[in-house]
């Protein structure tokens, strides 16, 4: 895991610093909100419906038991005793009052934490696999390179004010569990004809109201030219990215318009005068970089097999979360754990503070110290002996953090929506609350199968709808909130954006429309290993519609 240098330190603590008294003048009235508002985004400090919100960078989505600690005392001491864990592997607090966020960035600060970037129209968080340097299919542990783009794109005096905020994410794995098709930038880990390892460039992804699969640029950049390649797209972004119209103004729509092989060519050529200069990686360095990221010192384990089949006779609940919650492990007798934060009835994505310490405190006895945040919305321990297991299962069983259905149809990824979002047109957690319920059945889980559901409060898409096998998207009509449904989304290496099938639904109505079309793909699918999407693939949307519409 990274840790700060003395630059980080010190650029933090300045940081807060400045922002303690641009707050203090806001309390005094000496800015107005229009003068503050510029400056809190900065600093992560969002105003939304009922109060402020504040979003703490997760770099990477990786998390000490330290960093968990002071987050969950964050909540305690500020909060509402909660915090929201988003699909930018970040975490919001909902609840913090004004007088109090400099303190909160102090207490942060301390634990080698910040907010910076987390807004605006900078270079956001850079996200990864959350299996990252655990995972047993893994070509390279993409977080060293994940910390130096951080450290490149840290208050950049160029792309500091971009025509839109930009958003990378990276996947070490050719199983791609970072959407990075659905981004900004997406690199993707890949070993070229002499074994040497760089990185496929996707570019001009994205979600909200244009969604767009990202256009592979480059098949093969190595490490070294990394930064120089990501810099060269950024120049030609902020130089013809459009500013006057901010629905248009994401890298997706510049190369949608101008055709990625125009988009190329500008890269080309930046790419042709920095390369080779002082954004070239010293091998050095990269290994410096690296050893903070080091294998944890595994111990030879005589357990290095799990058996699901006898746990789910002997104790049914234990067995479903072995068979849902578990990851292979590239080290023999380990395992990574995914930590659902999503109980049935429950609102995706939260965790409490006494969770948060639980889950603390777990990481640092059983998983090295060493916590990850999914763009899914829940927690992951990565590095756990197999026989541990149960002890784990069992403690997160007092905690009410067991749910066994990672992946499965109640893993929804949903927004915040409209009771909280200033933003939204319709609630989003309500309508994931109602089809968790629906859904609470184990044996009806199981029976359906892999299946991911994505709400979104609005067309802005912090839900991800766009991507989910089925997605859901609030608007609004005439004063009252309906909901779109959409099929085939898919944010893994066969990326697909959903196709809409026909009129919206009253809230009321959602949980048995995705009843009608699960009960669709059941009755139509070939077998039991048939997933959705592949089934969707295979019919098309014809017997869907016609299942809810009555007419295809």
């Amino acid at each position: 895991m990274y840790r700060y240098d003395e630059f980080d330190a010190a650029f933090v603590a300045g940081r807060t610093a400045q922002f303690s008294d641009q707050v203090n003048r806001r309390l005094l009235g000496e800015l107005s909100e229009d003068q503050f508002r510029p400056l809190r985004l900065m600093n992560g400090l969002y105003l939304q419906l009922h109060a402020y919100m504040l979003r703490i960078a997760v770099p990477y989505g990786t998390l000490s038991s330290r960093q968990l600690r002071k987050l969950a005392h964050i909540a305690r001491t500020y909060d509402r005793g909660y915090g929201h864990f988003t699909t930018r592997q970040n975490i919001q607090f909902n609840w913090p009052k004004l007088r109090d966020v400099p303190e909160i960035l102090r207490e942060l600060g301390s634990v080698e934490m910040h907010s910076i970037q987390t807004s605006g129209n900078c270079i956001r968080n850079t996200t990864t696999d959350q299996f990252a340097g655990a995972a047993a299919d893994e070509i390279i542990d993409p977080r060293p390179v994940a910390e130096i783009i951080r450290q490149w794109s840290s208050l950049h005096p160029e792309f500091s004010y971009l025509p839109r905020k930009f958003k990378i994410a990276m996947s070490g794995s050719p199983s791609d569990r970072a959407a990075i098709r659905f981004h900004d930038i997406g690199l993707q880990a890949v070993a070229n004809a002499a074994g040497e390892i760089g990185w496929e460039v996707w570019v001009g992804g994205g979600l909200g109201r244009t969604p767009i699969v990202a256009k592979l640029i480059n098949s093969f950049v190595p490490n070294e030219h990394l930064l120089a390649y990501l810099e060269s797209i950024m120049r030609v972004y902020n130089r013809y990215g459009r500013r006057d119209n901010k629905f248009k103004a994401r890298i997706k729509i510049l190369v949608h318009e101008e055709g990625l092989e125009t988009i190329k060519g500008q890269v080309e050529n930046e790419f042709a005068q920095v390369r080779g200069g002082e954004l070239t990686l010293p091998a050095e360095e990269v290994d410096r970089i690296t050893t903070y990221f080091a294998a944890p010192d595994f111990k030879v384990q005589t357990a290095t097999k799990i058996d699901v089949a006898y746990q789910s006779i002997v104790d049914p609940a234990y067995g479903r979360w072995l068979d849902n919650n578990i990851n292979s492990h590239r080290q023999p007798g380990y395992a990574s754990v995914t930590i659902s934060l999503k109980p049935i009835g429950g609102a995706p994505g939260d965790a409490t503070d006494v969770q948060m310490d639980v889950v603390a405190d777990l990481a640092e006895r059983y998983s090295f110290d060493e916590l990850r945040v999914t763009h899914e919305q829940n927690l992951v321990l990565p590095h756990v002996a197999i026989a541990d297991l149960r002890a784990v299962y069992d403690a997160l069983v007092a905690a009410e953090l067991a749910e066994g259905n990672t992946g499965l149809i109640t893993d929804m990824i949903c927004c915040p929506g409209l009771d909280f979002c200033a933003l939204a047109n319709a609630r989003s957690i309500p309508i994931a609350q109602e089809i968790s319920r629906k859904f609470a059945a184990p044996q009806r889980q199981a029976e359906i199968g892999a299946l991911k559901i994505k709400i979104s409060g609005c067309i802005n898409a912090c839900g991800h709808h766009h991507v989910g096998h089925i997605g859901i998207l609030g608007v609004e009509k005439k004063g009252g909130e309906l909901y779109q449904i959409t099929l085939g989304g898919d944010a893994t290496e066969n990326a697909s954006v959903g196709k809409i099938i026909g009129p919206g639904f009253e809230a009321e109505n959602v949980p048995g429309a995705i009843e009608t079309l699960v009960d669709t793909y059941i009755a139509r699918r070939t077998s039991a290993d048939e997933t959705f999407i592949e089934a969707y693939r295979r019919l098309g949307e014809a017997p869907f519609k016609e299942a809810l519409y009555g007419t295809a």
